[in-house]
Order: structure tokens, then C-alpha cells, then sequence
């Protein structure tokens, strides 16, 4: 039987995805990757119980990016016309950021290792960003002669700002932990052994909060990255109505007053 490539594991309101493929260093050949990944989106997206979700890689790295060797043999995603590349592309790989970006619940990227080429722009397409001290990071896709194909160029400048990103996609440069936390592309590192269990943490955190505001308020900062101000606040209303009519609302602030009494 053939090892799936996501192995996903549940704790609670949270669940962890873990690309599940170490001797080729997690990286994203075929459709069978591509479809693994989109399929635990879907199951994700489905389950209004999930609250977080850690995506991380099994072994000594994240997500090693895209087949070169594929590349080099014009196969796999490379085959065929341009044309054909292209439908590729958009009926493949590109998939991925699609699914993510459709996840109402927040995502957190446990970075264990490196993040290459369609590996960082993986790791872009999550919420939250921690690191290993051993994680690093590159859009290194210029030093093979292509471009970012999986959406790296509209995720990393709204990671890093735009001077930043053009550095990292104009040099295809690797980059450390500590640089990605100095810029902004991951918000913490800590040490490898303990990786996961500050992922878990925070997942905790977010999770221990009521899930109809937490996919709503992620929705409302997805919606803001493009609408303009007076729109959003038309959308933050019509969400705000449905949040004060929901069980969650009265839990907590029933706990809030509780608490209150209490101190």
C-alpha cells in the first residue's frame, strides 16, 4: 500500500497536516502531491469542528519545492507545448494556494526545515509562520530560469513587503531563520526538538477561542488585502451581526462576566 503523502492527525479543534514524503525532502512532483494537499484542504473546509490547522513536513525539511528533474526531462508538470504547461499549471500545482486560501479556519506553517521554491511560497500561503532554527528559505526559482508558476509573486511581498520579496525572488538567495524572522516572513523561531510543541501551542490558543469569529475574522482579513476600506466595513458589520446572534458569543461572554464576579 502506498504511504500517503498528508498524514493528518487531530487534537481537539486542531489538526495537523504533515507532507509525509522525507527521502525526497517533501517536495511537490505530481498531481498525486498536488492532490493529497487539496483533498485535506477540502476535508478541512468541510468540518466546521476544526478550529486551526499546523501544516509542517515529516523529516529534515518543509518542502523542498518543485522536480527538477522533471524540469530537465521536459516531463511531469514540464511536458508538452506551452499551452500544455500552462493548462498545467493552472489545473495543478496552482490548485494548492486556491485551497489554502479558501480555509475560513487560520493555518500555521511549522517550518522544520527548508522551504525552497514552491516550498517557501507553501509556507506564504498559511496564516502564521513559525521556524526551527534550522528552517530556511528560498524563491529560488530565477536560478532555475522560471518564475514563481504557484503564486509566490502575490504571497511573498504580502509577507515580507515588497523590497524584500524582490530581493529574495531577484537573487534566489537562501535565507536563514533568523533573517526570516528579522523581515517578517516567519513571527517566531525556536529550537527544532521543540518545534511542534509551540505550533501546538499556539494552535491552542487560537483554537481555545470561538470558531465562528475566528473564520469570520480570518475572512475579513483575506477580503481586506483587496477591498477598499468603506467595503470592508460594510462586510465587517454584516459579519458582526452574525457573530452577536451566534451560541459561541453568549458562552463567552457569560465566562467573561463569570470571571469578572470572580476577581
Amino acid at each position: 500500500m502506498e504511504t500517503p503523502f498528508v498524514l493528518e492527525s487531530r487534537d481537539g479543534a486542531v489538526v495537523t497536516l504533515t507532507l509525509n514524503d522525507p527521502d525526497r525532502r517533501n517536495a511537490l512532483t505530481g498531481p498525486a502531491q498536488w492532490d493529497a494537499i487539496v483533498a485535506a484542504c477540502d476535508r478541512v473546509r468541510r468540518d466546521a469542528s476544526v478550529s486551526c490547522v499546523i501544516l509542517t513536513g515529516a523529516g529534515s525539511a518543509f518542502c523542498a519545492g518543485g522536480n527538477v528533474k522533471d524540469m530537465k526531462d521536459k516531463a511531469g508538470i514540464a511536458a508538452g507545448s506551452p499551452y500544455a504547461i500552462r493548462e498545467g499549471y493552472r489545473a495543478g500545482i496552482q490548485r494548492i494556494p486556491l485551497a489554502l486560501w479558501e480555509l475560513d479556519v487560520p493555518t500555521i506553517a511549522a517550518v522544520n526545515g527548508p522551504a525552497i521554491g514552491a516550498g517557501c511560497d507553501l509556507a506564504c500561503m498559511c496564516d502564521i509562520r513559525i521556524a526551527g532554527e534550522r528552517a530556511k528559505f528560498a524563491e529560488s526559482f530565477v536560478k532555475l530560469g522560471i518564475i514563481p508558476g504557484d503564486g509566490g509573486a502575490w504571497l511573498l511581498p504580502r509577507a515580507v513587503g515588497l523590497s524584500k520579496a524582490a530581493e529574495m525572488a531577484f537573487t534566489g538567495d537562501t535565507i536563514d531563520a533568523q533573517e526570516a524572522l528579522a523581515c517578517g516572513l516567519v513571527s517566531k523561531v525556536v529550537p527544532g526538538d521543540r518545534l511542534m510543541d509551540a505550533a501546538r501551542a499556539l494552535a491552542g490558543r487560537i483554537a481555545a477561542n470561538p470558531g465562528p469569529s475566528l473564520r469570520m475574522a480570518k475572512r475579513l482579513m483575506r477580503e481586506g488585502q483587496h477591498l477598499r476600506l468603506d467595503s470592508l466595513l460594510e462586510l465587517s458589520a454584516a459579519f458582526q451581526a452574525l457573530a452577536h446572534h451566534t451560541p459561541e458569543h453568549e458562552q463567552a461572554l457569560d465566562a467573561f462576566l463569570a470571571s469578572m464576579r470572580k476577581g
